[in-house]
């Protein structure tokens, strides 16, 4: 008999015992070293020459703990899958089944660089949308043929929400004038013509409501995240979230709905864990008494905003959201730094609210009274909302945005009669 009849009864041998022992990690990696095709879960697939439906792919390269991101995107993606065909790209398997259990949408997950290349030669898919800045998104941007557009995960004044990487894109969707100025403050050497205004879409959606309006004054203590580093830190849970919780308990009249930033439930920073902590037993203490004082750490918040009479909360998409919706409640901001000419310069939604500070913080109960039944900001606010999101009203939005996507596709067709291609 031939050697290589040997070599080859060998490996049949060894195929048919890690079919066996299944995910073992020693049959894993015997499994890797061999070459086999039949590979274990969690080994590099290909999926080259797969029909996939979508003209519209949305790249997200992270890992499940970022979900939140691609979700609040999901009901405008899902209204922009009748008129063009969305398909979620996944580059981590946690991501893509934390995906599943959020939204029918058509979804694939591709880990190795070549596949992605192939997923995109393969298919009809014509623009990508990035809803954030991962690294991995710069693999996704290789493939020239795609109209590349960035649309973030909201719209707030925070460090993180302009990027020199905004320049790699080919167009970069904002919410109204203020997003066009924060680009033109903090980039050099940018394109302007890559920004298009395309609104908040997302606040068009007419969600089901997730509370019931109550007889009292219903107050919402929102607190973003402690972000990547302290330059991106704008949370006010560590430093004033249990002395604002507090304050609000004070007074009977008023209904305390607390709705942390969904990485604070999971946070091991010690300051934002233990604030989370004290003031959720503040709330379960109350409300063993006999309040009705609500707690939602992974609900939808913008279907929560329009059972809240008033919000507090932080440099951050909330407190944005929140003006364009109901510019006529109440709203306060908090600072952490305690720089005020710093905070209006960079957040100038400030400018219209109370300001909850390490100066201020000293005397709450007031502040919070006079900021929630004696709302002198009101008129401010509507001018603050113009400066933020234009004269656009709920329901422009989704319209703009679903033609500017229609647009660029157009546009780009017609751009690649001479377009050779990879493999041409």
């Amino acid at each position: 008999m031939s050697n290589e009849y040997f070599s080859s009864s060998i490996k049949g041998s060894i195929k048919s015992l890690l079919r066996m022992v299944g995910r073992q990690p020693g049959a894993k990696r015997l499994n890797r070293a061999m070459g086999f095709v039949n590979r274990p879960v969690g080994a590099n697939v290909g999926v080259s020459n797969i029909q996939l439906p979508g003209s519209v792919a949305v790249y997200f390269g992270d890992g499940a703990d970022k979900i939140y991101q691609v979700a609040q995107w999901l009901p405008v993606l899902e209204e922009l899958h009748q008129k063009e065909e969305v398909l979620l790209v996944f580059r981590t398997l946690g991501a893509f089944k934390a995906a599943g259990k959020l939204t029918a949408l058509p979804k694939v997950f591709v880990r190795r660089f070549s596949d992605l290349m192939d997923v995109y030669d393969d298919n009809e898919l014509k623009l990508v949308i990035y809803v954030n800045n991962s690294r991995s998104n710069f693999q996704s941007l290789d493939h020239p043929r795609l109209v590349h557009v960035h649309v973030n995960h909201g719209e707030s004044d925070k460090l993180s929400m302009v990027s020199n990487k905004a320049k790699a894109y080919d167009k970069v969707f904002v919410a109204g004038p203020a997003a066009i100025k924060r680009h033109q403050t903090m980039l050099i050497d940018f394109d302007y013509n890559k920004l298009l205004v395309t609104g908040r879409p997302q606040l068009d959606i007419d969600f089901k409501l997730e509370l019931s309006p109550s007889d009292k004054l219903d107050v919402m203590y929102a607190p973003t995240w402690e972000g990547e580093n302290e330059d991106n830190n704008y949370t006010s849970l560590d430093k004033y979230g249990v002395a604002i919780v507090e304050a609000l308990l004070e007074n009977p009249l008023w209904r305390v709905i607390y709705k942390p930033h969904p990485r604070i439930q999971s946070s091991t920073t010690p300051g934002i864990a233990q604030a989370h902590a004290r003031v959720l037993e503040l709330l379960k203490t109350a409300n063993d008494a006999g309040a009705k004082h609500v707690i939602s750490e992974q609900g939808n918040i913008l279907a929560m905003f329009d059972s809240t009479d008033a919000l507090i909360t932080d440099v951050s998409s909330v407190g944005l959201d929140y003006l364009y919706l109901h510019p006529d409640n109440p709203l306060v901001i908090s600072d952490r730094r305690t720089n005020r000419e710093i905070l209006h310069r960079d957040a100038p939604v400030a400018q219209s609210c109370h300001v909850v500070d390490a100066d201020s913080v000293r005397n709450i109960q007031d502040l919070l009274t006079s900021a929630l039944t004696h709302d002198v900001h009101k008129e401010q606010r509507l001018e603050m909302r113009q400066f933020y999101f234009g004269d656009l009203n709920r329901g422009d939005s989704t319209t703009r945005f679903q033609n500017v996507i229609q647009e660029l596709i157009s546009e780009r067709q017609g751009k690649l009669q001479s377009f050779r291609g990879w493999h041409s």
